[in-house]
């Protein structure tokens, strides 16, 4: 279980990193799905690609500090779990929600995997 979590900590982080940058350097698709698919402003677009960029960076931490890696992880549960309402609030539908399903999951296993009963 300890290279299960490590593995998919290092997947997430390289994700969350990523998505965190499109957010905060308004790459235009992401500007679009905010403002106009999803109904939502350019400041919240920023703040969402903040929390993800913080939480990329603490996954990396967290191969040092598990507690770091326990909360970023946290972290994206939480903001999948918004991203999987936002995805079915505009009508995208399942199929497209099942992405941030899947990430939560990801995540979720990580948190197992760093808590201190793991």
């Amino acid at each position: 279980m300890k290279w299960v979590t490590r593995i998919l900590q290092a997947i997430l982080a390289l994700s969350y990193l990523m998505f965190g940058f499109m957010k905060v350097t308004a790459v235009p698709m992401q500007v679009e799905a905010f403002t106009t698919t999803y109904g939502y402003g350019i400041g919240f677009m920023y703040v969402v690609g903040t929390i993800e960029l913080l939480a990329g960076i603490g996954l990396v931490i967290g191969f040092w500090k598990p507690r770091i890696a326990f909360s970023s992880a946290g972290v994206i549960v939480v903001i999948m779990a918004g991203a999987m309402l936002t995805h079915l609030k505009s009508g995208q539908g399942t199929s497209v929600a099942a992405i941030p399903l899947i990430l939560l999951i990801l995540a979720l296993i990580v948190v197992i995997g760093r808590s201190k009963r793991a």
